[in-house]
């Protein structure tokens, strides 16, 4: 575990990512964004998705994917794209894919210290399918998926309206409002996300190498090793 810079180690609220940190679904959504563009003539390398396109949500990838192979999409084929990229991907999911080892354990233990959320580029029922089945929809306050915000990542904005909808259970539950938002994020896309919205930030190299990963105030391994300790260390962290 490597850390950086000093600050309050108070704990207000936590936003977790969703693919990359909590759902071991990258690979499924790989293998569902390469069949529909193969249905376009066009091709995703799993090397390209990884390095380029991973912080996207599902418009972003069609948009900028067809914009580097020459394409451009009008709104309808766009929106065609995402709802059957949805339906490929929720037929994968139900073979059995599911969570990261150690997320749901995470998930309870964190949700006893302070209100906490998801902000994520996938779809709700992605998200939402994906915590049912694991009984853990109910510990989430608040859950800002595609579409819910004018920008996705990169931009702040996921992670801005994450905590904006935290704070109400903030100040039910007691917590400084002043105190630490601590997102968990597995890229660097979703790191530069959660600092620009004022957020302190924990890496996971689940996705990419720790090295990858070094402007989060925090890194460790896996999403098992997240712990209330942990984000509170974060909190210690300068943006």
């Amino acid at each position: 575990m490597t850390a950086r810079g000093e600050g309050s180690a108070t704990l207000a609220g936590v936003i977790f990512d969703f693919d990359g940190v909590l759902a071991d679904s990258e690979p499924l959504h790989l293998r569902a964004y390469q069949e529909v563009l193969a249905q376009r003539g066009m091709t995703l390398a799993a090397s390209d998705y990884y390095d380029r396109y991973l912080g996207f949500d599902d418009d972003g990838v069609f948009r900028t994917v067809s914009r580097d192979q020459g394409r451009e999409l009008d709104e309808e084929t766009l929106a065609a794209l995402i709802r059957v990229k949805g339906e490929r991907f929720d037929a994968l999911a139900g073979q059995g894919e599911g969570l990261f080892p150690g997320a749901a354990a995470c998930i309870r233990r964190v949700a006893v210290e302070a209100p906490i959320a998801i902000a994520s580029g996938a779809l709700a029922p992605e998200i939402d399918t994906v915590l049912a089945a694991a009984d853990l929809r109910r510990h989430f306050r608040a859950i800002v998926a595609s579409g819910d915000t004018p920008r996705s990542k990169p931009a702040p904005d996921p992670y801005l309206r994450a905590r904006e909808l935290l704070r109400p259970h903030v100040d039910a539950a007691g917590l400084d409002p002043g105190g630490g938002f601590v997102a968990v994020e597995d890229s660097m896309w979703g790191i530069e996300s959660a600092l620009a919205a004022g957020l302190r930030c924990v890496g996971v190299a689940q996705t990419y190498a720790a090295s990858r990963l070094g402007t989060a105030h925090l890194v460790v391994p896996t999403i098992a090793d997240v712990t209330p300790a942990t984000l509170r260390a974060a909190c210690r962290g300068r943006i």
